[in-house]
């Protein structure tokens, strides 16, 4: 299981453009069309960069507003007239694509969003996946920000669409702390991109000391299934151990205590099959995770696809070599 988590976020900002410029990206945007500017790169016509708006009803608060092209090329077959691709000199390192966006926060709450953003040629398939992080929107207000599409392989089709494809938010104070960022605790609680193999799902939950004194954990991270309205889920048991559930995931552990120096770090993993047979599928979209009792609490978003097993083992802590 895995996902694309890679992300550039940022307020967008456009450079003023002379008046007749101006006005043919205007009357671009209007018309929907592209044609060949007056410029030329590598000896061929190219125009500049366009932005499109987007009429996106959006997801959970999150809409993207306008597309950013960047400069294209008329296709050098002369029987495909109006055929246009990105210019060989923008893929060289970025593909210039972006996605300008807004989130609203209608909530009573401070929230943190993580978004992902699927960008998309003419036939709506998928391109690239980009991932971003916005922090601490609090209640009633709107961010703005934008996401770029990344380096593209010169053979990918045009990107012409974007759309916000998945949107998980948490209570500000609870939100995984930046990299490279440490909270107030000294202790920093992620979870990672997981792995996933005929079924079999496993994600491990990190614990860093970035703090300056030794801490220790024993034992097993306490966890709280949340659904999508960050209510406890019923009905899935929480197994210390993952072998009822797998033998594929390495033998299962006594617990023992870890102490971990500064800039030391402890792992533990979630283990679950995705198997549905009779009954309702389960999907845990949020784990509200403490290291130990009396431990403040971070809620990871591993999305866990629990299938009708109503089980998830977790392993317990263990000092993570140098």
């Amino acid at each position: 299981m895995s996902r694309l988590t890679s992300s550039r976020t940022g307020l967008a900002a456009t450079a003023p453009l002379p008046v007749s410029l101006a006005a043919i990206a205007l009357l671009l945007t209007a018309c929907g069309t592209e044609r060949a500017d007056a410029g030329h790169s590598g000896g061929r016509t190219a125009a500049p960069p366009s932005s499109v708006q987007v009429d996106d009803p959006g997801k959970d608060g999150v809409r993207i507003t306008s597309l950013t092209l960047p400069p294209v090329s008329p296709s050098p077959s002369p029987s495909t007239p109006g055929d246009f691709s990105v210019s060989a000199d923008s893929l060289a390192s970025d593909s210039g694509v972006s996605a300008s966006y807004e989130v609203t926060n209608d909530g009573a709450e401070t929230l943190t969003y993580s978004i992902v953003f699927t960008f998309m040629s003419s036939d709506g398939g998928a391109m690239a996946n980009q991932t971003a992080t916005v922090r601490d929107v609090g209640p009633g207000k709107t961010v703005r920000g934008t996401v770029r599409a990344g380096v593209l392989p010169p053979t990918t089709p045009r990107v012409t669409q974007a759309k916000v494809l998945d949107v998980t938010k948490v209570p500000a104070g609870e939100a995984p702390t930046e990299a490279g960022a440490c909270p107030s605790s000294g202790i920093r609680v992620s979870a990672d991109e997981g792995d996933a193999a005929m079924g079999l799902r496993v994600v491990g939950l990190h614990l860093d000391n970035c703090g300056a004194r030794p801490y220790t954990v024993e034992g097993y991270p306490l966890l709280e299934l949340l659904g999508e309205d960050r209510k406890p889920v019923e009905g899935v048991r929480i197994l210390q151990g993952s072998g009822e559930i797998t033998t594929g995931a390495g033998p299962d552990k006594q617990p023992r205590p870890v102490t971990l120096a500064p800039g030391e770090s402890a792992i533990a993993s979630l283990v679950w099959r995705n198997t549905t047979e009779s009954g309702t599928p389960v999907n845990v979209p949020y784990v509200r995770v403490r290291a130990k009792v009396g431990a403040d609490p971070v809620t990871v978003t591993p999305n866990l696809d629990l299938g009708t097993t109503g089980k998830l083992g977790v392993k317990p802590w263990e000092k993570r070599a140098p």
